[in-house]
């Protein structure tokens, strides 16, 4: 079989291979709202206050289980001044995830701390073996 032969031949089979795969397309499908409180600080457990105070300079995003609860924890780093607050804009549930949406709103200038703070939220919800998707 010749040079030319051989490429239309790789030519065919990788056609072939390409038009057999497709995407899948994972529909997360209706979401419904998810009841949850917003945890005191003094109601954290203690293991989840330390790994948030271990990452709180940088932002993160984590659950920490205990029973039948599941903590959702959101930090937004490192920021210059204090009086930051976070807005919960949605905790829901699919039939493939539970979604934990925050936004960071920025302190009136009358509030604004001169010390560096990290603003965090914890939520509450029950035991779920679904993973989070969080966004914000």
């Amino acid at each position: 079989m010749g040079k030319k032969a051989a490429g239309l031949v790789c030519i065919f089979l990788l056609m072939v291979i390409l038009t057999g795969c497709q995407l899948i397309r994972i529909e997360e499908g209706e979401r419904t709202p998810l009841k949850y409180t917003i945890v005191k600080q003094e109601e954290i457990p203690a293991e989840a206050v330390e790994l948030m105070e271990q990452k709180k300079e940088k932002t993160f995003q984590m659950t920490y289980q205990v029973g039948d609860v599941r903590y959702l924890m959101k930090g937004y780093g490192e920021q210059l001044t204090g009086g930051y607050s976070i807005q919960v804009e949605e905790v829901s549930e699919s039939e493939n995830a539970v979604f934990c949406k925050t936004r960071l709103i920025g302190p009136a200038e009358e509030k604004a701390g001169s010390e560096p703070s990290y603003p965090c939220i914890v939520l509450k919800i029950a035991e779920t073996k679904k993973p989070v998707e969080f966004s914000g």
